[in-house]
C-alpha cells in the first residue's frame, strides 16, 4: 500500500507539471494571448454600439416633411388646413413608427483578446485570426481575421476588440437570437503576424 501511494503521489506530481508547462508554453511570436471571446449584442436605439440617432431616416423624413406642411399652412392663414394637417402628420407619423417597430432586430458581434507582449520589442500592430471549429468534429467552421493597430510595450499587456456585423459561422442568425448557437462550437485565437515598431516583423509560417 505504501508503494502505491508514492506511486499515485508521483504520476499526480507528474501530471499537474505538465499542465502547468502546457499553460505557460510561449508562443513563437512571443505574444501570449491570456484571454478571448466573442458576444453577440443586439442594435438598440438606447444601447446603440454605434451611437445611431433616436430618429432612424424615414422617421426623420417624414417629421421634416409634415413639418413644412404644417408650417405652409399656417403662412396661408388657414388654421383649418392646418389642424388637418396636423391630424394627418400625426397618423402619417405613426404609420412610418410601426414600420420601423416591425422591422427585424439586427445584431452586430463583439470579438476581443487580451494579449501580453513578452517579447523585450514596442508592438506597433497586429494581424489576429478568431477561428471556429466544430467541437465533435474539429472542422473549421469559420474564421474572422482582424488586424489591430495598437502600441503594446515590452511585458505589457492590451485588450484588442473587433465590433463587426459578421457572425463567427454562417450557421449564426443576424436577425434573432439564439442562446444554443455555441453549442458545439470551440474558438480560438491565432496570432498571425506582428509589426513592431522599429522596423521588424514577424511572421507566422503558412501550414500548407
Amino acid at each position: 500500500m505504501k508503494y502505491l501511494c508514492l506511486t499515485l503521489f508521483f504520476t499526480a506530481t507528474a501530471t499537474v507539471s505538465l499542465a502547468q508547462s502546457a499553460a505557460t508554453a510561449v508562443d513563437p511570436s512571443g505574444l501570449e494571448v491570456v484571454r478571448f471571446g466573442w458576444s453577440k449584442e443586439r442594435i438598440g436605439w438606447q444601447n446603440d454600439p454605434f451611437r445611431g440617432p433616436i430618429e432612424n431616416f424615414d422617421e426623420m423624413r417624414a417629421r421634416t416633411r409634415n413639418e413644412k406642411r404644417i408650417s405652409d399652412a399656417k403662412r396661408g392663414g388657414g388654421s383649418a388646413d392646418a389642424d388637418r394637417i396636423r391630424r394627418e402628420a400625426r397618423a402619417d407619423a405613426a404609420i412610418v413608427a410601426t414600420q420601423h417597430k416591425n422591422t427585424p432586430s439586427r445584431y452586430v458581434f463583439i470579438y476581443r483578446t487580451t494579449v501580453r507582449n513578452l517579447s523585450n520589442k514596442t508592438i506597433k500592430s497586429i494581424d489576429w485570426d478568431y477561428v471556429f471549429v466544430d467541437g465533435v468534429t474539429e472542422t473549421e467552421l469559420g474564421r474572422q481575421q482582424f488586424t489591430s493597430e495598437e502600441k503594446i510595450g515590452a511585458g505589457k499587456s492590451k485588450e484588442l476588440n473587433v465590433t463587426i456585423t459578421k457572425p463567427p459561422t454562417p450557421t449564426i442568425s443576424l436577425t434573432a437570437l439564439n442562446n444554443k448557437e455555441r453549442d458545439g462550437l470551440i474558438g480560438h485565437v491565432i496570432v498571425v503576424r506582428i509589426d513592431y515598431a522599429d522596423g521588424t516583423s514577424w511572421q507566422r509560417p503558412d501550414p500548407r
